[in-house]
């Protein structure tokens, strides 16, 4: 099994979408066997949900992420644990002991950041893996 976390700085990265590594970590029997940063070779969620699937990633621990990814990893077949925080490392081994805490309904919050508003798309249209969560 391979579990993939947004990274930076070693903590889960807040945003799928603008993703820039993904920590992928490989685990056999309940225990992780090896780990491995990697850089996708894209963005946006069709991107990073193809990267995903192609690297034999069965799980996603992220921060926010928005409807368009989610269904991007949907059919990828990738399960998926948003709204997660804190350390990558912590983080993966809470979800291999039943015990990760994680919001099912966390969307994307990177409205209104430098580059980028509200008012350049509208809802339901997807942009950078957020779509119709305004």
């Amino acid at each position: 099994m391979k579990i993939a976390v947004t990274h930076q700085n070693s903590e889960v990265f807040q945003h799928f979408g603008h993703c820039k590594e993904f920590r992928i970590y490989e685990v056999s029997e309940g225990k992780i066997i090896s780990v491995k940063n990697v850089s996708p070779m894209g963005s946006g969620h069709g991107a990073l949900a193809g990267f995903l699937r192609l690297m034999g990633v069965n799980a996603l621990i992220c921060g926010g992420i928005g409807g368009g990814a989610r269904e991007a990893l949907a059919e990828a077949g990738i399960s998926l644990y948003p709204g997660a925080e804190g350390s990558c490392d912590r983080c993966v081994e809470a979800l291999l002991e039943n015990r990760l805490v994680y919001d099912p309904d966390k969307t994307c919050n990177h409205h209104h950041e430098e580059g980028h508003s509200c008012g350049s798309h509208s809802c339901g249209e997807d942009k950078q893996g957020c779509a119709g969560n305004h």
